[in-house]
């Protein structure tokens, strides 16, 4: 039995142990992988860890140098009307969460102001402070469009197709652009070629498809996020923990968890909001005793 297979196989008995709503499991340790399923292999909304497709399709633009990362967000939308503070964000900002701008999420967030982003970014800023929004992504994803069209079709084009995912579809809002904090189909087996990627530092057959520093920085550029375990650091689209693990956390239970030192990467979907921290503690404990 391989190791991704034993990883595998004990992921699958902590789920039927605990009851967690797991949907479908892949596990990859160095080149080995398992899979498993509790339903219909269906692509879902894997939630925010669409953030984390956006983070690599922002570095893919910024490795091309058709966006600056840290130049003010008021150098590429010229037409907005900007809130106090806010002219000074950066894309950067945007992707690590530091713009400062309270929108909270509601379940009509794309339709509750004709354009999202304008909304967003004429709010005040309290400064270079962690404030979670998918707001915040959608207004990167603007940004980048003003650079690179429309963001879902670069999307597919420099990310998605090379990594061989086809056709996926994107959440919209009125105004026809990507949810980008949400709102993306993809398969179980999708997501975890998306995790192999980051886990080979943005490097596909021997190509570097996203920057290798970019990719880094999704679990290096830590900023203080919060108090909550696990929950504590966020970098670009990543978050800290449990354990020596880092992760891309979905609402209800979608999760990338890569583990360096195993080099592993476990994903998971589901539906089980709150189940979710302590699966992906569970994993954690699982990856380290297949070390020993």
């Amino acid at each position: 039995m391989t190791r991704a297979e034993t990883v595998r196989d004990a992921v699958v008995a902590e789920v039927a142990r605990t009851g967690f709503r797991a949907h479908g499991l892949h596990v990859l340790v160095g080149d080995e992988a398992a899979e498993h399923r509790w339903t219909p292999d269906v692509r879902e909304d894997v939630q925010s860890i669409a953030k984390g497709v956006c983070v690599l399709v922002a570095g893919i633009a910024v490795g091309d140098g058709a966006v600056d990362p840290d130049a003010p967000v008021s150098e590429y939308l010229v037409d907005q009307e900007f809130g106090d503070g806010t002219e000074a964000v950066t894309l950067r900002h945007l992707l690590t969460m530091r713009s400062g701008v309270d929108l909270p999420w509601t379940p009509a967030l794309l339709t509750d102001w004709p354009d999202l982003a304008r909304e967003f970014l004429r709010r005040p800023s309290r400064g270079r402070v962690f404030q979670y929004a998918n707001a915040s992504t959608y207004t990167a994803m603007r940004v980048l469009e003003t650079r690179v069209g429309d963001v879902g079709r670069f999307a597919q084009d420099r990310l998605l197709t090379p990594l061989g995912i086809a056709d996926v579809e994107w959440e919209r809002c009125p105004n026809g652009r990507i949810a980008a904090g949400g709102g993306l189909l993809l398969r179980t087996a999708e997501v975890a070629l998306v995790g192999r990627l980051v886990r080979d530092g943005g490097r596909l057959a021997g190509r570097q498809l996203v920057p290798a520093v970019w990719v880094e920085a999704m679990h290096g550029d830590w900023v203080p996020a919060g108090r909550d375990p696990g929950y504590e650091r966020y970098a670009l689209a990543g978050w800290d923990g449990p354990g020596r693990l880092w992760r891309l956390h979905g609402a209800n239970g979608q999760l990338v968890l890569f583990d360096q030192a195993a080099d592993a990467v476990v994903t998971i979907t589901a539906d089980d909001h709150a189940g979710a921290d302590a699966v992906a503690a569970a994993v954690g404990e699982v990856l380290a005793d297949s070390d020993r």
